[in-house]
């Protein structure tokens, strides 16, 4: 390929890739779900990249750019800014190669992700807790590097890294008996869609690329859109492997090429397939993992009676992350509401709500209530978890039948996240 020639990763380059990692990588299984093949009567297959070393791709790319350094660069060390895979698989590699990282994670990082690096690179990793967000810990990370010289490892926007992350698309079509209809790639920064994306559609043009992302970070979509690049003003941080602001210029020039469809998937509908897999497969998934999964629920129709594959990206979730997890799904579910009620203050008014306004199976997850001096109401937050999402006209209807005054909170974001 010329220089003035548009980057696209070739079959050579990433079959190189891949025989540089077959020491250092595991050969993820490509597994069939019974319950998914079920559902949505495909035959869906998951490629375990959560049973990947570090317990995401992320080791793939990182290890590949590394290891192609010259010695000079190596002995200088490396830099890298990530909130929390990239970063995992950065420690593995200068621990594995010997050499030194200095990595930047935004101070907001899960205390797992943090334990996760240190131990993946011992003594031959620093870590540097600085800034609010990803882009504040690459900024810094990038004035590192120009002051001492280093090589900054990019978590997406890099040759090495997408050809990397490519290897996966050989050990799919190794793995499959049959051709690969649909193929789900989780979307962050793009470098997984990008390599995966590429050598599919050398190796194997008919299948179909469908890439997902999280409905609050559509970074790439809205660039597919806009046909460039763009900088999304603001996005939701929750799936924090997949929401950038902003994708990469060789990734996204390449999934233009690539990818057949884009689409972004709700943080609830993801939540609720996390505790699906967890419930009935045992399968734990970082937010970004589930990713695919979630996605099949939007192609239910489309993939009937095709061969499916979903990439699950990783599994480093944090514990304590659970019951956010648990109410996201139940209000994109339609069973938790929450709401203002007014109540009159006298004996008897909460009596009168419990046993008339709550239906039989309706249950108070959530209640603050504040009584006012000299005021005839008495305003109450209050949580309720129904136990079908049918269940909440008939809560309405009885709040309104009995006179109860309110405001339903699920539907004004602005004062649902400063009250709750």
């Amino acid at each position: 390929m010329s220089s003035d020639q548009p980057y696209f990763p070739q079959i050579q380059d990433i079959t190189k890739a891949k025989l540089g990692l077959n020491e250092v990588i595991l050969h993820t299984p490509l597994q069939k779900n019974l319950d998914l093949s079920e559902e949505f009567k495909a035959n869906v297959l998951l490629k375990r990249e959560d049973l990947q070393v570090v317990r995401s791709y992320k080791l793939r790319g990182a290890y590949n750019k590394i290891s192609n350094l010259s010695p000079k660069e190596l002995k200088k060390g490396i830099v890298c800014a990530s909130a929390g895979n990239h970063a995992q698989g950065v420690a593995y590699s200068c621990r594995k190669l010997g050499i030194f990282g200095k990595i930047y994670m935004p101070a907001t990082t899960p205390k797992q992700k943090i334990r996760q690096v240190n131990m993946f690179g011992k003594d031959n990793v620093e870590i540097d807790l600085l800034g609010d967000t990803y882009d504040d810990s690459y900024k810094l990370a990038l004035e590192y590097c120009q002051k001492n010289g280093m090589v900054f490892i990019h978590p997406f926007d890099d040759r090495e890294i997408i050809e990397g992350q490519a290897t996966m698309g050989i050990e799919i079509l190794q793995d499959t008996k049959k051709q690969v209809d649909y193929l789900f790639i989780p979307i962050g920064g793009g470098g997984l869609a990008a390599g995966v994306g590429a050598y599919f559609k050398q190796v194997s043009p008919h299948t179909k690329i469908i890439g997902v992302e999280p409905a609050g970070a559509p970074s790439m979509k809205a660039s597919l859109e806009a046909g460039k690049v763009i900088t999304l003003n603001s996005i939701d941080k929750f799936v924090d492997g997949a929401a950038v602001q902003r994708v990469g210029d060789l990734t996204f020039d390449i999934c233009r090429q690539v990818v057949d469809q884009v689409i972004p998937v709700p943080e609830g509908k993801i939540c609720t397939k996390i505790l699906e897999l967890y419930n009935r497969d045992a399968i734990v998934l970082e937010p970004a993992g589930a990713l695919s999964i979630a996605a099949l629920d939007f192609f239910k129709d489309e993939i009937k009676g095709k061969n499916v594959v979903c990439i699950v990206s990783g599994s480093n979730n944090d514990i304590t992350r659970t019951e956010e997890i648990k109410e996201r799904s139940l209000l994109y579910e339609g069973l938790k509401h929450y709401f203002i009620v007014r109540f009159p203050q006298r004996a008897g008014a909460l009596r009168t709500f419990v046993d008339i306004v709550l239906g039989p199976n309706d249950d108070i997850t959530h209640f603050e209530y504040s009584k006012k001096t000299n005021r005839e109401k008495g305003p109450a937050v209050i949580g309720i978890e129904v136990q079908r999402k049918e269940d909440f006209q008939g809560l309405i209807q009885r709040l309104e039948e009995n006179g109860f005054i309110y405001e339903y909170l699920n539907e004004k974001p602005g004062l649902f996240q400063f009250l709750i």
